[in-house]
């Protein structure tokens, strides 16, 4: 007789099985109220960088409700700062969408890294998630995940925290842009760096973190001496997905 697990079919509206984390992967308020509530504090980091990106929009002409829909719908940090600082006057439509194609790749090394748990979801619940898949909620999902909490809509919890912060920060942003023409003045723009710090402190893993993170500042370092835009961030997070592989395959 075959065990039970291969004679009850998974549904999408139940919880579904999975030995990643040594946990069964759930989807539902639990999992979203626990991402909202533990990614509020680098939820407010990104309210800093939101900040600056509103900022940076009222000063390339946006108004609050444009800056706030881009905010909305794209939900890209990085990508939205260094487009924006790329705008004018005809708009660079190439190099923006070369631009920020270079930075946004990283995301599909980082959903790659959710397939074990996300595998076992429903198609809407995990593409709904990594809609607002964001550096910060990333990192912490990765980590609920690896503890075996099996909270799988951990992602689109965290991810509802950015966004909020995200849009709220650049209406502010936008509407106090005039009053306020250098976001480095008060240090609007270390935010960003700040907050990336802190997640990897919480992704260490003690010496077995320090090969692949050493290759990965290395090739980004010397990409971005060597090529123009922002290729340096996909290149480095390659390479040290090269290293890892190789490192496992042993």
């Amino acid at each position: 007789m075959p065990p039970e697990s291969e004679t009850q079919p998974a549904n999408a509206d139940t919880p579904a099985e999975s030995r990643a984390g040594n946990s069964e992967i759930t989807f539902g308020y639990h999992g979203v109220r626990a991402g909202f509530l533990i990614s509020l504090p680098v939820a407010l980091g990104v309210a800093g960088y939101g900040l600056a990106f509103g900022i940076l929009a009222n000063q390339a002409g946006l108004s609050v409700a444009e800056a706030t829909l881009m905010s909305a719908t794209v939900v890209a940090g990085a990508a939205q700062i260094v487009a924006i600082e790329l705008w004018a006057d005809p708009i660079p439509v190439a190099a923006i969408l070369l631009t920020t194609f270079a930075i946004n790749l990283r995301y599909s090394l980082m959903g790659a890294a959710l397939q074990p748990w996300f595998q076992h979801l429903s198609a809407k619940q995990a593409y709904g998630s990594l809609f607002l898949m964001a550096d910060e909620n990333w990192a912490l999902t990765l980590r609920d995940l690896k503890a075996g909490n099996g909270r799988g809509a951990f992602l689109l919890g965290g991810g509802l925290a950015v966004w909020v912060a995200w849009v709220l920060a650049t209406i502010v942003g936008t509407v106090a842009g005039g009053a306020i023409s250098d976001p480095a003045t008060y240090g609007i723009d270390f935010i960003f760096a700040a907050v990336f710090v802190a997640l990897a402190v919480e992704l260490w893993e003690g010496h077995s973190s320090l090969v692949p993170w050493t290759v990965a500042l290395g090739t980004a370092l010397i990409a971005a001496q060597l090529l123009p835009g922002q290729w340096y961030i996909l290149l480095g997070g390659l390479a040290a997905c090269v290293v890892e592989v190789i490192r496992y395959d042993r």
